[in-house]
């Protein structure tokens, strides 16, 4: 990867309305490039119309669109008017009525789409056959960028942490994670940090903020994270933008202000034979409060 300057725009949206959420993510990207010179700006998940909607999947469906279509044609030209990479969370249309995906829409500086990754671990309350609206994806794809090869997952995403290492496996160097969480800061922190640090890569995560038409209301506290687990970047949390310079070389050195070398490679050091059996169906030996499916 080059070095570059990457951004979490941490905005609230109108719940259902996708052209006033479209509107507004413009304004905030040109500030991202403007004010940031940002060269990657990632999205809260969901931005066209909030997480929860109130919609079942078939009305969703009909709320959204294709892609590329109504919800990220401006978005493309926006981007390539300012010449900068986005990451553009949307629920879009699947390809029929009902089939809805959560997905994460990567944008190049060309306005072109560089590559959709829909969402793998759905929440169980979202998903379709849980009762919720969304259909789960089944790729996680690394793309390879003029910044460098990234990769996507949503939210929830980041508690699975084979997703994160499979990204990385493939040869990702940065992973956003656009969310609308709700649980504690310590989770998103926890998970935010050890998918940095279990990989060697950066995660650039984006929380939404205010109120969904469920009347959740999002915590915020975006952070940008190093391979080393140190936070360059975080937000508060309210409507901001954060952004951080990530540096090509971030390994040399085991923890922040060290000049301690660091002499371990997580990737290559594992032992993979242990490993075997690590695909096979399982559930906690714990007994949850409640059970969707």
């Amino acid at each position: 990867m080059k070095e570059f300057v990457a951004a979490c725009v941490q905005i609230a949206v109108t719940p259902n309305d996708v052209q006033a959420n479209v509107d507004k993510g413009i304004v905030w990207l040109e500030n991202a490039v403007n004010e940031y010179e940002a060269d990657l700006v990632v999205f809260p998940e969901t931005v066209t119309t909030s997480f929860v909607t109130g919609l079942d999947a078939n009305d969703l469906w009909d709320l959204v669109d294709e892609v590329p279509g109504r919800i990220t044609r401006e978005v493309q030209a926006a981007a390539k008017s300012l010449g900068v990479h986005v990451v553009w969370p949307s629920y879009r249309r699947g390809p029929e009525r009902g089939v809805v995906y959560n997905s994460a829409i990567l944008i190049g500086p060309e306005g072109q789409v560089i590559g959709i990754y829909d969402k793998t671990h759905p929440f169980p309350l979202e998903r379709q056959d849980c009762g919720g609206w969304v259909t789960a994806g089944n790729r996680a794809d690394v793309f390879e960028t003029e910044l460098g090869p990234i990769g996507l997952i949503i939210c929830y995403d980041g508690d699975f942490p084979e997703l994160s290492r499979l990204l990385a496996v493939k040869g990702a160097q940065v992973i956003a994670r656009p969310s609308a969480l709700l649980r504690s800061f310590d989770i998103w922190h926890i998970t935010n940090a050890a998918r940095a640090y279990d990989n060697h890569v950066y995660m650039v995560a984006t929380n939404s903020v205010g109120p969904d038409a469920g009347g959740s209301h999002y915590f915020g506290h975006s952070m940008i994270v190093n391979p080393i687990a140190w936070r360059l970047a975080q937000a508060r949390g309210g409507e901001e933008i954060i952004a951080a310079r990530l540096d090509p070389d971030p390994l040399r050195h085991v923890t922040w202000g060290s000049k301690s070398p660091q002499v371990f490679d997580h990737l290559q050091d594992r032992n993979l034979p242990v490993y075997e059996g690590m695909l096979e169906k399982a559930r906690s030996q714990f007994e949850l409060g409640k059970r969707l499916y």
